[in-house]
């Protein structure tokens, strides 16, 4: 049942998401939309180096991608690029291959385990997960290229 899903603790993250709006002048910005249900998420990064030094977003999702994005919230600023790159993938492997969810300071994440039965929910779960790898792939890319090359 969807009764599964929307737990009280989905709820209470959804319903207090930190960060949220935008930053200023972020180092990049991502969008990842959902085609399925209209979900979108918009996130800013800063980062220094391969470490996250702030964080905004902009949620526009059902309660599970409004969840995710609250513990993402949470947990992103002081994380490293590698980390959030093993994260996406540990929360893809979650839904998609019965994985283990993950641990640590994202444990959390682990409230998100009973969507895999439901694959239409899938793409609303991982929007903050791909938005934020895109955005480390944005400032990667920046910083790999030449100065000439920047504009």
């Amino acid at each position: 049942m969807l009764n599964d899903i929307y737990n009280k603790r989905i709820i209470e993250l959804a319903g207090n998401i930190p960060r949220l709006g935008r930053l200023a002048d972020p180092d990049a910005s991502a969008t990842a939309h959902s085609k399925l249900c209209g979900s979108t998420v918009k996130v800013d990064l800063r980062m220094d180096g391969d470490v996250v030094t702030d964080f905004a977003h902009d949620v526009k999702a059902c309660a599970l991608g409004q969840a995710s994005s609250s513990i993402m919230a949470r947990h992103v600023v002081g994380s490293h690029a590698n980390e959030l790159r093993a994260l996406r993938e540990t929360v893809r492997k979650m839904l998609k291959e019965n994985g283990p969810p993950p641990d640590g300071k994202w444990a959390d994440i682990a409230l998100l385990e009973p969507v895999r039965d439901y694959k239409a929910r899938h793409a609303s779960t991982m929007l903050t997960f791909d938005a934020v790898v895109d955005a480390i792939g944005q400032i990667e890319s920046k910083v790999t290229q030449p100065a000439s090359a920047q504009g």
